[in-house]
């Protein structure tokens, strides 16, 4: 298949190009350009990983234009060359609910969670059969895995408790870390499954991506300190994040096990131990 990955210079995006390139794809990127939408008349999928992801981002102008009215204006031309195309949301639009099925009710507490939702919504209420092409539409959990390092602090919890472990020794880590629970999601897992639902399914709709498991904050925290014998400090959680926080996220992804065979989810520890 020919692919276009927007975002591809991202994290995520340029994981999921590699990966469908050694798959054996021809994979094509773009990135973001102000008043400009590609040309997505020669490729078999879109897959628009591209966005404003930075939850502290307070700009909604800027938000507004990069996630919401670029992602309609990239569906319109999707839909006018029948190009499918995979979106990306996130699971930040539930908010603190402690019941995560993509039917359950949202409360996103950001601009980028807010963004994300009202395309959802958009698409919920056009109907995900009713576009021109397949529109598959995926929450993404808290995604982590190699290649975050310029995310600062935007970094998932893995990859910023282990480049504390391994360049000071120390991980800091919020106090009552042990609350926190997170539906934690290797990026390698989220490429398969982008992979496998062009190939495997021609189901339309959105999709919880995530292990549907939880891993305690603070015993990642703890595997992570062991595999680089780093201390961990306590430090109070600011004040700006207090209230965005979520205390507990894991998927409901029995939708994706219905569209795609799964057979297997990598845990936090098998990432850590194969890391040098």
């Amino acid at each position: 298949m020919k692919v276009l990955v927007t975002g591809h210079k991202g994290f995520i995006g340029s994981y999921i190009a590699n990966y469908l390139t050694e798959k054996g794809h021809e994979v094509e990127g773009f990135e973001w350009v102000e008043h400009v939408v590609p040309d997505v008349s020669a490729y078999d999928w879109v897959i628009h990983c591209g966005a404003i992801s930075d939850t502290t981002e307070r700009d909604i102008d800027k938000v507004w234009a990069h996630n919401y009215e670029f992602t309609l204006r990239l569906m319109q031309v999707c839909e006018n060359y029948n190009t499918n195309i995979q979106l990306v949301s996130t699971s930040a639009v539930y908010g603190n609910n402690t019941s995560f099925k993509e039917t359950d009710p949202v409360y996103p507490q950001t601009p980028y969670a807010w963004s994300k939702f009202l395309i959802d919504k958009f698409l919920k209420e056009n109907g995900y059969e009713n576009f021109g092409m397949l529109v598959q539409n995926f929450r993404y959990f808290n995604v982590y895995g190699p290649g975050e390092g310029h995310k600062g602090d935007q970094m998932s919890l893995v990859s910023k408790f282990q480049q504390q472990a391994a360049h000071n020794g120390v991980i800091k880590l919020f106090e009552g870390s042990d609350k926190y629970q997170r539906d934690c999601v290797s990026v390698h897992d989220v490429a398969v499954v982008h992979e496998k639902m062009m190939h495997e399914t021609d189901a339309c709709g959105l999709y919880n991506l995530g292990t549907g498991k939880t891993n305690n904050v603070e015993e990642v925290a703890k595997i992570i300190a062991k595999k680089y014998d780093a201390k961990i400090e306590y430090i109070p959680m600011p004040t700006h994040l207090k209230s965005q926080y979520q205390e507990y996220t894991c998927a409901d992804n029995a939708k994706l096990h219905n569209a795609i065979a799964i057979r297997h989810w990598h845990t936090i520890e098998e990432y850590i131990n194969a890391t040098n």
